[in-house]
């Protein structure tokens, strides 16, 4: 198991997103403040916010927050001043761990975030330490609701993506980060149904795991993640799947 649509997989299976319902809340609704405040409150004319709305329904966020965070992003109420921040570091077996913030103290998210990796058998490292070894790109997942890899496959060409990977439930279809929407909306015209789209990280190269370190990582991974200010966290560690089977 790897990269970031894997370590979703693990968070369901270990039965941990429906309990963190008001976790998710925040940092969509973060999510959804910074995407107003760069590129404007309508989704018509801004990805991002069109991306965090979705996400937000797709949680059953309540329409008003969803309203209320969009005026808060772009100035119509007020709110905390909130900035983005990138972090680097390294886990256990020099895991590589790139983690996207936004905090309104970029103080005392820096000393808990090198708290997290250090009692996790990691360091928070310099700026562009790891960084090189994640490609931006754009990934949306498509149910596959009796659809073949070829179908999809077919249908992704089409609208111009990249590449198609099969997932147990799902399939993956990357993008490059500015081609994401024309190719949803060319899958969509195409007959297909978008389970979700976002821009993700994907590592180049990835370090294989044994259950002892894996434990270790996936417990950084669960602290990560649970910490409001953390947007995202992707690492390019690797589980095999019977080692995975005695962990989760």
């Amino acid at each position: 198991m790897s990269g970031h649509s894997k370590w979703h997989n693990i968070r369901l299976k270990k039965g941990k997103m429906d309990a963190e319902r008001g976790k998710v809340f925040t940092k969509i609704s973060r999510e959804i403040i910074m995407a107003a405040k760069a590129g404007g409150g309508n989704p018509d004319g801004n990805l991002r916010l069109r991306m965090a709305i979705q996400k937000a329904r797709e949680n059953s966020m309540p329409a008003d927050k969803i309203k209320s965070a969009i005026q808060r992003g772009s100035g119509e109420l007020d709110g905390a001043n909130y900035e983005e921040l990138t972090y680097e570091g390294y886990g256990p077996s020099g895991v590589a761990v790139l983690v996207e913030c936004t905090t309104d103290n970029r103080n005392r998210t820096v000393a808990e975030l090198r708290n997290i990796f250090s009692k996790c058998g990691g360091n928070l490292g310099e700026s562009g330490c790891v960084a090189w070894q994640f490609t931006p790109r754009g990934l949306i997942t498509i149910p596959k609701d009796g659809k073949t890899e070829d179908q999809v496959m077919e249908a992704a060409i089409e609208a111009g993506a990249d590449d198609v990977k099969t997932e147990e439930e799902s399939f993956e279809v990357y993008t490059a980060p500015e081609d994401l929407n024309a190719v949803r909306e060319g899958l969509e015209s195409g007959g297909l149904k978008v389970g979700s789209f976002e821009l993700t990280r994907v590592p180049s190269t990835t370090v294989q795991l044994d259950a002892k370190t894996a434990q270790q990582m996936l417990r950084m991974m669960d602290q990560l993640e649970d910490h409001d200010d953390i947007q995202n966290v992707y690492a390019n560690f690797d589980i095999d799947e019977k080692v995975m089977a005695t962990l989760v």
